[in-house]
């Protein structure tokens, strides 16, 4: 069967090949109904969303009396943090930026964050990770054979994060996601949680895990049930362009564009651009190109010519990942050309999140775990 055979939904990019994809009587796939339920059910980009999105900020500011700080945002250098920085100081917040340092910034994100902090005179808290532990993690997902290879640095900035917002007393974290602009992953692509990260590297790993920030099942709930700490994803309210939020930050701030999602932090470049492409015939630009398609700012076609083009590869990345991670030519193809696996082969939590899946709703709905979250990990057998 050739691409052109394939069925592909009207309002995107995404064809009957993507996991658990379904097309109804119009032709348009789940994912983009999905977005369409979210965006009514939080009037994102609306008078509806607007007002809903500031009474938070009227109780983020009434928690957060008498503090150093009223919220928490994670920060990459990447347009979506940055923009929430300076959002948030418009608001009228007082926000802490935290970052978790993976050792593989590109010297860009690294310049954009202090920019950043020193123009709206905001406070970092940062967690630089042991470059042999987090190297070891790396290492490990890639001789597992998995597709997360990242994910260890998703889980410590959730861990980090939870851990500074408790520190200073702060109830509320800020995320820079917008599903508008980003698109929703496709349901069984993609996993991570604290019991996989410890799996993979007692398997695969070289090293004890001593420092890693890492999140347990019982560590995370003592932040959403015993900290009650909020997670707040203020561009699921709010109308919000990407590519006008980064002409903002270089007009503003000196912020400097890396060149493309995820490309700010080179291990997250080789994943996206060369590992998730070639060895699993995984390219998630399709989520933001779909989602640019939806907006009425890319046509399909336009789309599906860049989509159908090689994604951009910075140049020596390839050998400073296998220089890094101590991989020789040999052991890199092989694990390149060999089996594919998924978390489905190693110990997660996620029968268990499926089996609280009730729970998960609640806490959704009072907004102490992302609703993401309880659309795909506790959806049985589904991510």
């Amino acid at each position: 069967m050739t691409k052109s055979d394939l069925q592909m939904c009207k309002c995107c990019i995404y064809d009957e090949k993507i996991p658990k994809i379904t097309f109804d009587e119009q032709g348009i796939c789940n994912y983009c109904r999905m977005i369409e339920n979210l965006t009514s059910q939080y009037g994102t980009g609306s008078s509806i969303g607007e007002a809903a999105f500031f009474e938070i900020v009227k109780e983020i500011k009434k928690a957060g009396k008498n503090k150093p700080y009223d919220c928490v945002i994670g920060v990459s250098g990447g347009t979506d943090s940055s923009y929430m920085l300076a959002k948030a100081v418009e608001w009228g917040l007082r926000p802490l930026a935290v970052h978790y340092d993976n050792t593989w910034n590109s010297a860009i994100a690294t310049q954009n964050i202090a920019k950043m902090l020193k123009k709206l005179n905001i406070d970092l808290y940062t967690h630089v990770g042991n470059n042999k532990e987090v190297d070891d993690i790396f290492r490990s997902f890639f001789l597992a054979n998995v597709p997360e290879l990242d994910a260890s640095t998703d889980i410590a900035l959730a861990e980090v994060t939870y851990e500074a917002a408790a520190k200073y007393g702060v109830q509320y974290i800020l995320e820079g996601h917008s599903f508008i602009t980003e698109g929703i992953s496709p349901l069984n692509s993609f996993y991570m949680d604290g019991k996989y990260i410890a799996s993979i590297h007692k398997k695969f790993g070289s090293m004890k895990m001593d420092t890693f920030p890492n999140m347990p099942f019982w560590t995370f709930m003592k932040w959403i049930l015993l900290k009650r700490i909020r997670k707040i994803r203020p561009l699921w309210y709010l109308d919000y362009s990407k590519e006008d939020a980064r002409d903002y930050l270089q007009e503003n701030f000196g912020w400097e564009y890396y060149g493309g999602h995820h490309l700010e932090n080179r291990l997250s470049s080789f994943n996206h651009s060369i590992y998730l492409p070639e060895k699993f015939n995984m390219d998630y630009r399709n989520n933001t190109l779909s989602a640019l398609v939806r907006m009425g700012k890319m046509s399909q076609e336009e789309a599906i010519k860049i989509y159908s083009n090689p994604p951009h590869i910075e140049e020596g990345l390839e050998d400073y990942f296998k220089k890094r991670l101590h991989l020789s030519d040999e052991l890199y193809d092989k694990i390149m050309k060999g089996e594919k696996k998924s978390f489905r082969d190693y110990p997660t939590y996620k029968k268990l999140f499926e089996k609280l899946r009730p729970l998960f709703y609640i806490l959704a709905k009072a907004n102490l775990v992302p609703m993401s979250f309880y659309i795909k990990y506790t959806s049985k057998g589904e991510v």
